[in-house]
């Protein structure tokens, strides 16, 4: 059965709230697991479709994974007996493809299908499987199903092709339990890649240059069990620093990890942007005075998704929404995903004003007053987030369809901001109303 968010904006929010664990962190911790068949225990863990899809998978290759509290995980994978992922479970998430290295240091072999996930644009996984095949790894491909063996991984240096975050986490996982010494050389930096290495380092592994682009792995016989933490998300930060922005409200964002926000902070400036840094929290004062900061000889300014610790192109669809009430014109260019701008369809049915100039930039022209719109559709997570915020900006009642997408990342969305005074609620369709909705969205965006 279909769910719709029903929002009746115009409100602003005020009050206090405490961002969810990394989706990016916890979707690779728990395939870390697997690498010991000691106990693990995960805290701030998020509850979110994408952290119960990963579950499924970790059960389904024989591992006991127990929610012992709210956000508290307990794994234990004493017996893998295979490295077979279900289609099923695989196809549901893009995260599924970092089953391989941990899988074939821990059994020698993976079988698992094209991982599934957003829809922001092609996600090739070549870089892995040259960066496993440099350790001793054996790969094939046919009928879209991948067969991965090890007899032995052995540690190498490595050079990637691209700063790939999968990657990355991929070649760790693989490099722990390998004989040897592995160098990784264009390796990316990110939060959750910082995440998964110090708890591998809690379990025993040897890794040195953690936050570098350059890491060094001593391969261990054996890894033990750990206690680990999830940091902040800071994806969920910069979208509820969104929220409060678009609404014109005043927010303090609680545990929010500030020390990874530094250039989400340089780029929001841009766009007229600021907060508070309060410890560990961060305060978004209200009625910001956003304005389009133009560069030298008043040229538009762009702001492009970059590698860590660059602009996370995860916040791009966040920044374009907070752009459509900032004072000016800006470009956006996400090099990396072309389809990442496809939704920008529906911010234009809203009022905005969006020029998209190719599949990876857009010109954004503010300020706009938004308008409420009925069944408009979240085509991704990030966009459906982006939607979200243009829904609780504008006047009226808007209604957002296919929310399994912002559930995937992000933990009780609704319940969060109505404890900041949002006006919104989660409605089930049966199978008439789910077919009319879309019709009428259809139409309208053929109109």
């Amino acid at each position: 059965m279909m769910q719709q968010f029903i929002i009746e904006g115009g409100a602003p929010l005020s009050g206090e709230m405490t961002p969810g664990g990394n989706k990016n962190s916890i979707l690779k911790m728990l395939p870390a697991c697997l690498l010991t068949d000691e106990p693990v225990t995960l805290t701030n863990v998020p509850r979110i479709l994408d952290v119960e899809v990963t579950i499924d998978i970790m059960r389904a290759l024989g591992a006991e994974v127990t929610w012992t509290d709210d956000n508290v995980l307990h794994v234990h994978a004493h017996n893998i007996p295979s490295g077979n992922i279900p289609v099923d479970l695989a196809q549901k998430t893009r995260a599924s493809f970092v089953f391989v290295g941990p899988l074939l240091a821990r059994v020698g072999e993976v079988r698992l299908s094209a991982p599934g996930g957003d829809v922001i644009g092609e996600r090739r996984v070549d870089t892995h499987v040259v960066a496993l095949r440099t350790m001793g790894a054996s790969t094939t491909f046919e009928k879209g199903v991948f067969n991965i063996k090890a007899a032995e991984l052995t540690g190498a240096e490595i050079l990637l092709r691209e700063a790939s975050v999968t990657a990355t986490e991929n070649v760790i996982m693989a490099a722990v339990l390998a004989q040897g010494t592995t160098i990784l050389r264009n390796a990316a930096s990110e939060p959750h890649i910082q995440d998964l290495c110090e708890m591998l380092v809690a379990m025993g592994a040897q890794i040195d240059g953690i936050g570098s682009n350059r890491l060094e792995i001593q391969g261990v016989a054996k890894l033990s069990g750990c206690e680990a933490r999830v940091g902040a998300d800071f994806m969920e930060v910069g979208s509820y620093i969104g929220a409060a922005v678009m609404t014109r409200g005043e927010i303090r964002i609680k545990q929010a990890d500030p020390q990874h926000l530094d250039m989400t902070a340089l780029v929001f400036s841009r766009l007229g942007v600021y907060w508070e840094v309060h410890d560990q929290d961060i305060f978004v004062p209200a009625n910001q005075s956003l304005m389009v900061q133009q560069d030298i000889g008043g040229r538009i300014p762009i702001i492009k998704a970059q590698p860590w610790p660059g602009f996370p192109p995860d916040l791009m669809s966040i920044a374009l929404v907070v752009a459509t009430q900032s004072a000016g014109a800006i470009m956006f260019h996400d090099w990396m995903y072309e389809s990442r701008f496809f939704f920008t369809d529906k911010l234009v049915r809203m009022g905005a004003r969006i020029t998209l100039c190719d599949p990876h930039r857009v010109l954004v022209q503010g300020p706009t007053k938004l308008k409420s719109a009925q069944y408009i559709s979240s085509p991704d997570i990030r966009a459906g987030m982006a939607i979200l915020l243009a829904a609780l900006a504008a006047k009226g009642q808007t209604r957002i369809s296919n929310i399994g997408q912002i559930d995937r990342g992000y933990e009780q969305v609704e319940a969060k901001l109505r404890s900041l005074g949002a006006n919104i609620s989660r409605v089930s369709l049966d199978a008439s109303a789910t077919a009319e909705a879309r019709q009428i969205e259809l139409a309208r965006d053929d109109s």
